[in-house]
């Protein structure tokens, strides 16, 4: 018995950090902790600074993917994606400027496990929990930038 609650008590281990996320040594995954605590500057695009928008630009640039500048058109690119269907890669709107009213003002990029790396004006280039209160609250949509062969090509290991 004691071999059988073993085995099974690894397998779910290794399924459990299989699970992580399909980025967890992708190219994605890669240029985003490379400017990790990045500080925010507001118009900022380059690895010395950045805004949300810039943040987001920067990240799909250096995958041969070009985005729109501002959170607002970038809201506007793609597909749009069910919150429940979100995949490493889609980028996630908020309404962050208190008006509660859905117009888009923030953005990140959806890493899996339910967080997303942003741009924090307090604490630079971050991820936080989709659900934390605050960001829960402020969610608008989310959009799909990467057809399935872009997908494909930045998931592949580095």
């Amino acid at each position: 018995m004691k071999k059988v609650t073993a085995i099974l008590l690894g397998l779910v281990l290794v399924l459990a950090f299989q699970a992580g996320g399909a980025f967890a040594d992708s190219k994605l995954n890669g240029v985003i902790s490379d400017v990790i605590g990045t500080p925010y500057k507001s118009g900022g695009t380059t690895s010395r600074g950045f805004d949300c928008s810039g943040f987001t630009s920067y990240v799909f640039d250096k995958m041969g993917i070009d985005l729109p500048r501002t959170s607002g058109s970038q809201a506007k690119s793609g597909t749009k994606v069910a919150k429940s269907d979100l995949i490493p890669g889609d980028l996630v709107f908020f309404d962050t400027a208190g008006g509660n009213n859905s117009a888009v003002s923030h953005v990140g990029i959806y890493i899996g496990d339910g967080k997303f790396a942003h741009t924090s004006l307090s604490r630079g280039v971050v991820t936080d929990k989709l659900n934390s209160s605050y960001y829960e609250d402020r969610y608008v949509t989310a959009r799909r930038v990467m057809d399935a062969d872009s997908f494909q090509t930045n998931a592949d290991a580095q």
